[in-house]
């Protein structure tokens, strides 16, 4: 369709009309669409309104009708349970559709909220699908979260059934979720009509009697429900991404725009074809596992891999290869962080040599910065293009790529490359004005975001505008700072407000304060993201204790880890918490966070004008070196 990327971009930012009025004839529906794109309510844009289809119907029902009934939809690989399971088209279908019937016979039903707890196994594809299906709205949580987190999604989703699994199954053994389940529920006002529970063979749940169901007995007598016909505009999903005040931010999906755009990515980002086997090793808890373990490769009619293991340690280093040799993967897309586990334990790549891995053709790596070296190693490694991409939770598929489907284009160690047909990058300063290339500013993309991108927050559309497009008039703020080189290519150099991500998971620092600062012997702390040359970043907390405590600074560290970590959950990595007597402020009160993170990186740093105590610099240096840091 396209000869070269300058063609498809061009045509994408100049007739938005046109170029995603043809993506969409891709998809089946039931009536198309009234405008491509509606700017009737801007900045609340609406891509193919009035049109009316249903996901659940292209990711399956259209697959079996056509000739794909007998291919494989999903193969399951969990090397913690030695299980492998290859599931077709047309029994992902049947399982989906009694599931329907169990969501339909819970009176669960078109624009309800259904919450999803459930780890990386089949039944929370069919529980996602099926919501789509009869029009209910899933929000996934995922499975590493403690029960406060939990809590506070239900309590803003208010969903009328919660999905979930007696446990999920790490390298060292099962977690049981069902106590933390309950737990989240105990301490959320809003309370479910239902729950619905799979028993595990590793651990069994106790059912709470009139509130809880088991998953396989209601199975059994459910009957199938057809696929509801819903608006374009109607809400898929919600995903809660951490937000800097430490509350999360619902980010919606729409049905219409989300399909189009997910289905158009995987043929002209990724360059697969219907029938290859795609792999994203994600986690359905987070957007990468939604948009490309669950939605783009069914609608696409590719074989998505479902992975329960981790790059190392299930049983070694040599695990994605084995999974790539055994199933044919045709592309790859992980975190930065799973290449660097995997070179740290094989860094001479020796567990390579017993895979047969010419089935790959690309590596797609996202969720945090790609650094050179990682880069180079995989590249070597491997023989195949290695590509870094950028995009968050809110957008829901790529900003920026190496669109391989269109044109490859010659790769810089670094850069993303391009920005996504659809995408209007701009680079800004302070003031809003563009920069020139090659001059380092926010970026920005220029409204309207193209199709499956967030049209808003869940019933927050004020904190939506707040967020997202307050600070300049017209555009989408990403909260990264960069810049374009002389080429066009993006370079991504860092977050602009207090989310860190660790190993592709977006954290708020500003949300780990909050839970450290209630630390009974502690006046006031800060957290900061620090560079880690596996996980990208990692959270360094710093406690000034209150007049007259005098205790251990190891014991309250402990205490205070433990906090974090029984309220956020483990994926915080917050383990190292410094005890100062000071934090360096302003004098208006403001803690130099971003100066203590660059002592910290060992970069260089002005001491701030406004600073209250400069003195205090050295403190906070002194004290990063005692931990291994500020070199």
């Amino acid at each position: 369709m396209y000869r070269h990327y300058d063609e498809a971009y061009l045509l994408s930012i100049e007739d938005k009309e046109r170029f995603w009025g043809e993506a969409g004839k891709d998809l089946q529906w039931y009536k198309k669409w009234d405008n491509v794109l509606d700017d009737s309510r801007a900045p609340f844009y609406k891509w193919f309104s009035g049109g009316k289809l249903n996901t659940c119907y292209n990711a399956l029902d259209f697959h079996v009708e056509n000739g794909r009934a007998d291919q494989i939809a999903v193969i399951y690989d969990s090397p913690v349970t030695g299980t492998i399971r290859k599931i077709t088209y047309k029994e992902l279908l049947d399982d989906v559709l009694r599931f329907a019937g169990v969501l339909t016979s819970l009176g669960v039903k078109k624009g309800d909220r259904v919450v999803i707890y459930i780890p990386m196994i089949p039944q929370a594809m069919v529980a996602m699908l099926a919501c789509a299906r009869i029009g209910a709205i899933h929000s996934m949580v995922f499975g590493g979260f403690a029960p406060n987190e939990l809590a506070i999604r239900i309590d803003d989703a208010k969903p009328k059934v919660i999905l979930s699994a007696s446990c999920g199954i790490e390298p060292k053994g099962p977690i049981p979720y069902k106590p933390l389940l309950d737990k989240a529920i105990e301490i959320s006002s809003h309370k479910p009509e239902k729950c619905v529970i799979l028993q595990r063979p590793q651990i069994k749940a106790s059912l709470i009697k009139d509130r809880d169901l088991d998953w396989d007995t209601i199975m059994k007598d459910a009957s199938p429900v057809d696929c509801i016909p819903v608006d374009a505009t109607d809400p898929l999903y919600i995903l809660y991404t951490s937000g800097t005040t430490g509350i999360p931010k619902g980010v919606v999906r729409d049905n219409g725009g989300h399909a189009v755009a997910l289905k158009w990515s995987m043929k002209y980002i990724y360059g697969v074809e219907p029938g290859d086997v795609y792999w994203a090793a994600s986690d359905v808890g987070w957007v990468v596992g939604h948009s490309y373990i669950v939605y783009a490769p069914l609608l696409h009619g590719c074989t998505t891999v479902l992975y329960e293991g981790k790059p190392v340690g299930t049983p070694d280093p040599g695990a994605f290869w084995r999974v790539i040799s055994e199933h044919k993967v045709k592309v790859l897309f992980t975190a930065p962080t799973a290449i660097r586990a995997i070179k740290r334990e094989d860094s001479q790549g020796n567990y390579l040599k017993d895979y047969d891995i010419s089935s790959l053709k690309y590596l797609f790596l996202a969720g945090e910065r790609l650094d050179p070296d990682t880069y180079h190693w995989a590249s070597n490694l491997l023989h195949v293009p290695v590509v870094d991409h950028w995009w968050q939770t809110e957008t829901g598929w790529p900003i920026a790529a190496n669109c391989v489907g269109i044109e490859e284009l010659p790769i810089k160690p670094g850069s993303p490359t391009k920005p996504v047909p659809g995408y209007d990058i701009r680079i800004l300063d302070e003031s809003g004005k563009e920069l020139e290339n090659e001059k380092e500013g926010i970026i920005a993309v220029k409204l309207p975001l193209p199709p499956g991108c967030l049209p808003t927050l869940w019933q927050k559309d004020d904190h939506y505008i707040d967020s997202y497009l307050k600070e300049f008039e017209g555009y989408y703020v990403t909260g990264d700072e960069g810049f374009k080189d002389r080429d066009g290519y993006i370079f991504i150099m860092g977050r602009v407000d207090d989310v860190i991500n660790v190993a592709g998971h977006r954290l708020s620092t500003g949300e780990m304060e909050e839970i450290v600062s209630k630390h009974p012997d502690v006046a006031e702390c800060a957290v900061i993201g620090v560079t880690d040359n596996l996980k990208g970043q990692v959270p360094v907390g710093f406690a000034v204790l209150k007049a007259g405590v005098d205790r251990k600074p190891e014991d309250v560290q402990k205490e205070v880890v433990g906090m974090v970590r029984s309220e956020i959950g483990p994926i915080t990595c917050l383990n190292q918490v410094c005890v100062v007597p000071h934090l360096p402020k302003t004098r208006s009160g403001k803690v130099l966070r971003s100066t203590m993170s660059k002592i910290a990186d060992g970069e260089p740093y002005r001491v701030p004008s406004t600073i209250e105590d400069p003195d205090v610099l050295k403190e906070i240096e002194e004290a990063l070196k005692d931990i291994g840091y500020a070199k």
